[in-house]
């Protein structure tokens, strides 16, 4: 596939959409802002000073929307007909949601997704005063309908980079060739497993990478007692009921975080846990072996 912006001479150019046929059309985007429970709590309490933060930053969304072909110099003027911008509440930040739609001769992806950055944006900028270490990730187009390409839907797609035991709570985990996980009970013979909603728990590699930003050492899988070490996914913008597709399983978001327990040997030997922020815990739906390079899929 070629690149569709330049012209014969190399040149950038707007693409002549004239021949192309009237078609309804629909994209849909979303993305995330991380945010300190202070400024949480402040946003459910509408306590910003700016005001009404999820309001402003639905209209300013809107507003960006249609003003898209001003912002990105190759995007056409399009008619829209619709755009929706949701929120949805994480335990560490807001989920912006856009869905913009039109009957016309090009798509509306990047209308999606200046409403989401723009909706994000103004996110921050009603909460900087308070807290700037605030943080913008994520953004992706979901989804789109209509026109010549036909329709597009993204697959959130990871693997396994461990996966881990112990026959003791509390302790740091050690690395399996392989692992089996039984129904509603979790992975085999480990002391977590049982007929509970925490039958499993899985910690991202990026969350392993934020704490060697803060200066934590001899960081490996296991480390933090999760049953599977993962990449590319971020666990912990997962809502409670996504279920993923891992290696032969599948599993179901049950709890998003937890309470770090005082004492334990994770936080001697770490100094710092990221469970309780980062980490997720399924139940086991589909029962199955995985091992190291396993792909994880949401479904």
């Amino acid at each position: 596939m070629e690149f569709t912006h330049f012209n014969d001479k190399g040149r950038a150019y707007m693409v002549e959409v004239g021949e192309k046929e009237i078609t309804k059309r629909v994209a849909k985007a979303e993305g995330i802002i991380l945010l300190s429970d202070k400024i949480l709590s402040m946003i459910k309490e509408g306590k910003m000073k700016k005001g009404d933060v999820l309001s402003v930053a639905q209209v300013a969304g809107i507003m960006a929307a249609k003003k898209t072909s001003e912002i990105i110099p190759m995007c056409h003027n399009i008619f829209l007909t619709g755009v929706d911008i949701d929120f949805e509440i994480l335990h560490n930040g807001v989920k912006v949601m856009a869905v913009v739609k039109t009957e016309g001769k090009t798509g509306v992806e990047m209308e999606a997704l200046t409403a989401v950055t723009t909706s994000l944006l103004t996110i921050y900028d009603m909460c900087k005063a308070v807290d700037k270490e605030m943080e913008i990730v994520d953004v992706k187009l979901l989804e789109k309908k209509g026109g010549k390409s036909g329709e597009y839907m993204r697959k959130s797609k990871g693997k396994v980079i461990s996966v881990n035991i112990s026959q003791e709570k509390g302790v740091v985990k050690h690395p399996l060739e392989e692992g089996t996980f039984l129904e509603d009970f979790g992975l085999e013979g480990d002391a977590h497993a049982g007929n509970w909603h925490r039958q499993v728990s899985l910690l991202a590699l990026e969350s392993f990478q934020k704490m060697k930003e803060l200066g934590v050492e001899g960081l490996v899988p296991g480390i933090f007692a999760e049953n599977i070490t993962t990449e590319g996914i971020e666990l912990f913008t997962l809502p409670v009921g996504t279920r993923l597709k891992i290696g032969e399983t599948i599993q179901e978001v049950t709890q998003i975080g937890k309470e770090c327990h005082s004492g334990c040997e994770i936080a001697k030997k770490v100094g710092k846990c990221v469970m309780p922020k980062e980490g997720i815990f399924t139940k086991i739906i589909v029962p199955g072996k995985i091992k190291e390079g396993d792909s994880i899929e949401v479904i």
